[in-house]
């Protein structure tokens, strides 16, 4: 909450600074009320004046009235009668009312505080001079409670679509590297940002914050789960990987189908599958898959825990007698005779 002035004036008294702890209420600041109480005091001798007119209107009305009605004033003699005493009323009125603002800007020379909170910014001194005309200068920045704080999350528009309110986030932030935070989504803003023509929206996130290790104005790492499942998971690169054909050739391993130069040996290629290490050699192994992050792989079916599960391997061709490339243009070593 932004907390500011609304009259101009010298600041005189501040009584919080940064990181204070407030209360609803509580007195922040004082502007210098010398001008004030000036106007205070001019507003009153103002509506002094328009009391003491009304009433001489008043009975200068009254004597217009019985001359008239007695048919001794003219009928002009007594509209003018009538005319000073509603200008006297109205003038009461007005000074009234200024009477009533002089002392609302007297009031707002001290300055509370609109809510329990911490205060995270003071922008003036003692002594500064604050200028209220067209827009209320910013005195304080109070926060209303550092254990619930709100993350602004900007989503692109390609994953905006995903998003629910509810929703469960995990973030980091840099000042803790090795802890995970949680939250939940409490609003999507509809108002989209665009810079450089990439078009994000604004997620709000709740996030507890009971060790009070979150600062406003931290930058964050935001995750935001659309779907969870739990289960066994396995590295999701072991679904791409597949032996070579050399390295089925070394193992003794005959592939289920045929298999040509730069073909994977795979019986059902919409299938997934993975390779596993065990006491014979290597299989592979049909799986019943889940959800995935692109990371990790839920697997419903077709492995168990302790498996050991192959992300990759390789082989040297010339164990296999193959024929090492040559190079027509490198020089040759010397041979025997």
């Amino acid at each position: 909450v932004e907390v500011g002035t609304q009259v101009s004036g010298v600041i005189e008294r501040i009584y919080v600074d940064y990181n204070s702890q407030v209360k609803k209420g509580q007195l922040l600041a004082e502007v210098d009320k010398l001008t004030l109480n000036e106007r205070v005091t001019q507003a009153e001798a103002s509506l002094s004046s328009a009391q003491s007119d009304l009433t001489y209107s008043q009975q200068n009305y009254n004597r217009e009235k019985q001359l008239y009605d007695a048919k001794a004033a003219t009928e002009a003699a007594y509209e003018e009668a009538v005319n000073r005493l509603t200008q006297a009323q109205t003038s009461l009125v007005n000074a009234q009312a200024n009477l009533h603002q002089a002392k609302v800007n007297l009031a707002y020379a001290e300055i509370y505080s609109p809510i329990d909170g911490v205060v995270l910014d003071r922008s003036v001194e003692e002594g500064q001079t604050v200028a209220a005309s067209f827009s209320t200068p910013t005195l304080f920045t109070i926060a209303n409670d550092l254990k619930n704080m709100q993350v602004e999350a900007n989503v692109d528009e390609a994953d905006i679509g995903l998003v629910r309110t509810g929703q469960k986030v995990v973030f980091t932030v840099d000042a803790y590297s090795d802890d995970t935070f949680e939250g939940s989504v409490n609003q999507i803003r509809l108002q989209p940002t665009v810079t450089n023509n990439v078009v994000t929206y604004t997620v709000i996130i709740n996030a507890p914050n009971p060790e009070e290790k979150l600062f406003p104005g931290m930058t964050a790492s935001v995750t935001i789960i659309t779907k969870s499942e739990k289960g066994m998971a396995i590295p999701a690169e072991a679904l791409s990987f597949n032996p070579s054909p050399n390295i089925l050739l070394k193992l003794n391993i005959q592939p289920e189908i045929p298999v040509f130069q730069g073909q994977a040996p795979m019986s059902n290629p919409a299938q997934k599958a993975v390779w596993l290490q065990t006491s014979t050699g290597i299989v592979r192994q049909e799986l019943k898959t889940g959800l995935s992050d692109g990371i990790n792989t839920i697997v419903k079916e077709g492995l168990n825990i302790g498996d050991t599960i192959i992300l990759s391997a390789f082989t040297d061709m010339n164990q296999f007698g193959a024929v090492q490339p040559s190079n027509s243009f490198m020089p040759r070593p010397p041979q025997r005779r």
